[in-house]
């Protein structure tokens, strides 16, 4: 595995990990490494530091020294910038106007389609191809751009 420092034609940097020197460049050249904040398959790779790790025999760092710690901009809980942010949002806005139905999103959708249940707006998780197949029966739903509480850290 390989990690990259990546950036896009709009200037927004991000990492990602690769199988390969040659899985970035065949998967950059099929158009599937995009850029999380505006979606464009414009990317490049970015100038990126070696992570270096102290020699085996370093000196030990004295009692009450305190070991620099990168600089994270607050908890990793936190949205860091603008597009975390409006994710934030959106999840919350998500959460308080509709009901979790959790795995059974799939059969309970089918049920509100068809009639079999009160109609009213759900959020819940489903195995890709039972999502394909609910868009195929003509099933309005759409994935949400954040896991579900249960699987977040």
């Amino acid at each position: 595995m390989i990690r990259y420092a990546l950036r896009c034609r709009a200037g927004h940097e991000f990492e990602s990990w690769f199988h390969s020197a040659e899985g970035f460049d065949g998967l950059r050249r099929d158009g599937h490494v995009c850029c999380p904040v505006c979606g464009t398959s414009e990317v490049e790779k970015a100038l990126m530091t070696p992570q270096l790790r102290p020699a085996r025999r370093a000196a030990p760092v004295p009692e009450g020294a305190a070991m620099p710690q990168p600089d994270t901009g607050g908890p990793l809980s936190t949205p860091q910038g603008a597009g975390e942010r409006a994710i934030a949002r959106l999840r919350k806005r998500i959460e308080e106007q509709s009901e979790y139905v959790g795995l059974s999103f799939a059969t309970e959708a089918r049920r509100i389609h068809s009639g079999e249940s009160p109609e009213r707006t759900i959020h819940g998780e489903a195995r890709i191809d039972d999502a394909k197949a609910l868009i195929e029966e003509g099933v309005p739903v759409a994935p949400l751009p954040f896991l579900p509480a249960r699987k977040a850290n």
